[in-house]
Parts: C-alpha cells; structure tokens; sequence
C-alpha cells in the first residue's frame, strides 16, 4: 500500500485555474462579472488570515470583492442592516459573514437574516434543507470542498464505513448527510460521533474513511485507524511549538506523523482542507452569478 497525500492546496490552485477560464467565458458572452462580498466584525487573526485569503482567491479568478469590516463593538442591529443592505444590493451575487462573531451578537439570527439565495456559505436552513432532501443547494463550503477532493481522488465511497468526528452545523453534521445520500461521493454507511460517543475508538477502528472535525489537537492516534483508512482532517488548531520563529504552528485533529504510515489517503495540515473550503465558496459564487440555482433576489 502507497500512502497518498491529498494535496489540498494544488487541487485547489487547478480549480481556480479552470474558474478563472469559466469567468472569462461568462464575462466574454456578456454575463457580470461575478461578486463576492465578506463582512468582517472584530479583529480576530483566525478571520482576518481566512478573509485575506477569500479576497485573493476572487482576484486570481476574476472575481470582484468587497471586504466589509467593522470594529467588534458593533451593535447587532447595526450588522443586521447591512446584512439587509447586502440583501438588496444588486450588484452583490453572494456574500459570507465571517463567524465567529463577537459574543452580543446572535449568530442565527444574523445567518437567518441573509438572503438563502445569496448564502454562499451554505449555512441558510433552506440551503441546508434542500441538501438534506437531495435538492439543489449551496452546499457548506468545507463539505463541499471534502466531497470535491474524494472525486478528485477517486476515492470509493460507497459501500464504504465512514466515521465522521464531530456534529458541527458547519461540517459534521452536513458531511455526514451528503456522503450517505445517493451520488456519486456518497452512498456510504455514516456513522456520526462526538464526545458524548461510547466506545469511539471501536468506531474509528472499524472505519473505511474518518472525517475528523472535533477541534482537538491530535485527537486520533495511530492505534484508532485500521491499515488502509482514508483521513479527512478538517482540524485546524494552534499549539505552541519550540521550533518556529512565531512561537506555534498548525495542527489537525489527526496525530498525522505517526498516523499517516498507516493510511492509503490522508490531507495534510495546513494545506488539506482549508484550500478547498475557499475554492468552494468561490465555486457557489459562480453558480450565484449564473443563477444555475436560484433566480436572482
């Protein structure tokens, strides 16, 4: 067996480069130019690294952007008016409000206030109903960017016991749907598991892919996998580290030094992941502006 790393960061660098060509055609046949926006309150370094990264992405595939920033003390109603103004702004196809939002401010109340058909992040109940049901929908970006690399890869799914670590809105519990729906990366058995799961070693064992979303530090050991298991590390977590110049540096949810040797297929951390999260929310912006969902608002 030939371990293979799934380089998330060259996967997504060949998807912008096909966007970019599908931007010129659109733009070339008369079609606007597509627009993402992103509401960034506060200064947390997490969000301002993730919202960097999103502008650039849209200038290296022709995007327009606007990057909307607002100091952490903001009133809630003050976000709910420009979420409204976004809302009914035109010239906008899709926008995101970077979470986590400074605590006064209700997270679903803001999400539920954004127009379904403008939620590029997927997170809209009626986005993440209809993929519930199988319908067109903007799918969660980290979800979608999970599947894209499965096909990509061509790795089975199904028939294939997946476990999924972790029971998000944002990525456990949508990936645990999408990859047991009949398609095809999916049609696998699911089983979705989080802290309150007994014997959650004995599930992980048993697991043809993990999906390892719980935001602790090296939570699964070598001892957990079975020879052959695929890895999805979805962890992003900082720790302190004697060996960088900045004090820290990156880790997944996966022990992946001692973890990969055992595995066919396993992302990296940084450079898994995280990269498809962002070319997927460009790949729905994309689908905003050409309206292959939904009519415009």
């Amino acid at each position: 067996m030939t371990l293979q790393i799934i380089d998330g960061k060259a996967l997504a660098n060949q998807i912008k480069e096909e966007l970019k060509l599908e931007v010129e055609h659109w733009v070339e046949n008369g079609g606007k130019r597509p627009h993402l926006a992103a509401v960034l309150v506060g200064d947390d370094p997490a969000s301002q690294a993730y919202v960097r990264n999103k502008v650039k992405s849209c200038e290296q595939v022709g995007f327009q952007s606007t990057l909307l920033k607002y100091e952490a003390d903001m009133a809630e109603d003050d976000l709910l008016d420009i979420v409204k103004g976004l809302n009914e702004n035109p010239e906008i196809d899709g926008y995101i409000v970077q979470l986590p939002l400074p605590k006064h401010i209700d997270e679903n109340k803001i999400l539920l206030a954004i127009d379904y058909r403008k939620d590029v992040d997927g997170f809209h109940p009626v986005n993440f109903g209809r993929m519930a049901q199988g319908l067109d929908s903007y799918l969660p970006a980290t979800p979608m960017g999970i599947l894209t690399m499965l096909d990509r890869y061509n790795i089975e799914t199904s028939g294939k016991d997946v476990v999924v670590l972790g029971r998000s809105n944002i990525v456990g519990t949508p990936i645990s749907i999408l990859l047991s729906r009949k398609a095809k990366v999916g049609n696998a058995t699911v089983t979705l598991t989080h802290s309150r799961t007994s014997d959650l070693e004995g599930h992980l064992k048993r697991a043809d892919i993990i999906v390892a979303a719980i935001g602790i530090p090296l939570f699964v050991k070598k001892e957990m996998v079975k020879q052959g298991a695929v890895i999805i590390d979805v962890g992003i977590n900082r720790v302190t580290s004697p060996d960088t110049k900045s004090g820290y540096k990156l880790v997944g949810d996966v022990d992946y030094d001692h973890v990969a040797p055992n595995c066919s297929h396993i992302t990296p951390v940084p450079g898994g992941v995280g990269p498809m999260t962002v070319v997927s929310l460009l790949q729905n912006t994309m689908k905003a502006a050409k309206e292959t969902i939904y009519n415009k608002p």
